[in-house]
Order: C-alpha cells, then structure tokens, then sequence
C-alpha cells in the first residue's frame, strides 16, 4: 500500500511525470468571473493549469494542474475521457474547491489532495519529511465512470464517492499516466471524510485502498478484482452505516508489515456503528492460510 503512494509522489517530484517537467503552462487558466464552461487544457510538456476563481463549469481535456494557488469551482469539475488531473500540489497555497461535483470520464486520472502523513504534496522540496498539505473540497459527488485511476487524500465530500468499472484491467502492468511513472495502476481513497456512501464496484485494477476515512452512511464493495493479492486494504474507517463486501478478488482489515510479501500483518480494524456484511466481517488473516478473524473486520 505506502509503496505505490510513496513512490507516485518521489517519481512525479523528480521529475518524471508525463513529459518529465513540473514548470507548467497556463494553457487555459480560470481566472475571473466566467459564464458557460472554462476548459482547463494543456498538453504532457504543457499542462494546463486552473486557478482562482471560476464562476461555471470546468472541463479537463489533456493534463491540467492545480498548482498555482486556491482555484474555486462554482459548478462541476469533469475530467474527459483520456485526461489527467492534478491537484495534489502545496506550494503557493494551492487547493481545489468544487461546489458541484467531480466526474471522472473513461479512461481518465483524478490525483486529489496531498498531505503530510500518507501522500506527500508532488511539489514538496522534502519527500521524506514533509511539510506542504493541499486540501480537496467537493461539495457534492466524486463520481468516476470506467475511469483508470482515482487517488485522493486529505479531502472533504459533501455527497457519495461513486467509482464504477475501469482501472485498466485485473493486472499490475502500468498503462497511460502511470506508465508515465513506472507505476502500475491504482485508486485510492485516504484521509477523508465522505457525507454520504462509498460505492466502488467492477474495478479491475492492480491495488485498491480506503483508510482512515470518516463515512456519513454506508460503503459498499462489488465485485472488484484485483491483481495485486495486498488489494483490497479497507484500513481504519470509521462507517457510520453498514459494511458490505461482495465478489471482490480479497479484502484486508490490515495492512502489510513488511517491504516485501503480505506477511506479516498490522491490524488496523474498522468501526462500523451498523452491520457488517459479505466478506468484510471477521478481521482478516494474521498468518499464511490462516483463519479469519476471531475479531470484528
């Protein structure tokens, strides 16, 4: 689980996102107040970068990056079908604000939020201790459709987070943005509080994580399999509905001890005020083919 965080966040600081360059370019910046919908757009080399304060819709198509101080979305966000979007940068203050929702399109990538305990922000001059945070705020929906990958940290959601099909298919090989890094593909949910459910079903993907969230209602998780036998690590929520988990390749209530293997294992259980049901009820094993539980997932 931190291994493919960690190193997302060193490979993009080094250098080694997309095009290989950080310096960015406003292709199509938000700036004053706008009627209709603001495109954000800008190429690997060239990303586009959102800013200040947007009176209407946005449009994602290309990269675009919110890296230059708060940028406040009066509508929705919508990343296009094949487009990146990164607003997991600390310097100059920068964050995203979004009153409407966030929807993620076919194929795309959602990078959201960074802080100083789980995802380090990618612009941080201190990889190893740092010190910048960038605060995601969604004052409805974070949906995403068939999209490649979702990773958010340190974020507020007023609405559900709704993640359905994609992830590029039940293997570990790296594919558009994070083949760019040397990554294989991945979501994650970290850090967060969410109003309403968590529903993630059909994702096909190599890992996939919920930890440390706070949950208004119900989390629910269908039929995602995943290449990776670590996935699918539900760490430390606190769920103040129902637990339900169905059809996934395997879940986890513990995270790995070691560098490399799945054993041993650290516990780290969730709270769940209602029922837990599915395969997300007994803690899950502590040793090689050992038992579930005796305690609660």
């Amino acid at each position: 689980m931190r291994g493919y965080l960690r190193s997302l966040s060193v490979l993009v600081f080094t250098g080694a996102v997309i095009g290989g360059v950080l310096a960015t370019v406003p292709v199509t910046a938000a700036g004053a107040a706008v009627t209709g919908t603001t495109t954000c757009s800008g190429s690997p080399k060239a990303p586009g970068v959102l800013t200040g304060t947007v009176t209407s819709n946005v449009v994602v198509k290309g990269v675009c990056f919110v890296n230059s101080g708060p940028a406040v979305v009066s509508g929705n966000v919508t990343v296009s079908p094949g487009s990146v979007l990164v607003a997991a940068f600390g310097m100059h203050n920068s964050s995203l604000s979004v009153q409407g929702n966030v929807l993620v399109r076919a194929g795309a990538v959602a990078v959201l939020g960074c802080n100083t305990s789980s995802f380090a922000c990618l612009d941080d001059p201190n990889q190893n201790q740092p010190t910048l945070s960038s605060h995601l705020t969604v004052g409805l929906d974070l949906r995403s459709n068939l999209a490649l990958g979702v990773i958010v940290h340190n974020f507020s959601l007023g609405g559900d987070v709704i993640q359905t099909g994609g992830g590029g298919g039940r293997n570990c090989t790296p594919q558009g943005f994070f083949a760019a890094v040397g990554l294989p593909v991945f979501s994650a949910y970290e850090d967060g509080s969410v109003g309403g459910d968590v529903r993630i079903s059909s994702v096909q993907s190599c890992w996939m994580g919920l930890a440390r969230l706070t949950v208004g209602n119900t989390v629910v998780m269908f039929f995602n399999k995943l290449a990776d036998p670590d996935a699918i690590e539900i760490l430390a929520n606190h769920i103040a509905g129902n637990l339900i988990c169905r059809g996934n390749s395997r879940t986890w209530d513990s995270s790995e001890g070691a560098s490399h293997g799945l054993f041993p294992r650290i516990p780290e259980p969730n709270t769940v005020d209602r029922n837990r049901m599915g395969q997300c009820v007994l803690s899950s094993p502590t040793k090689p083919g050992g038992p579930l539980g005796p305690g609660p997932f």
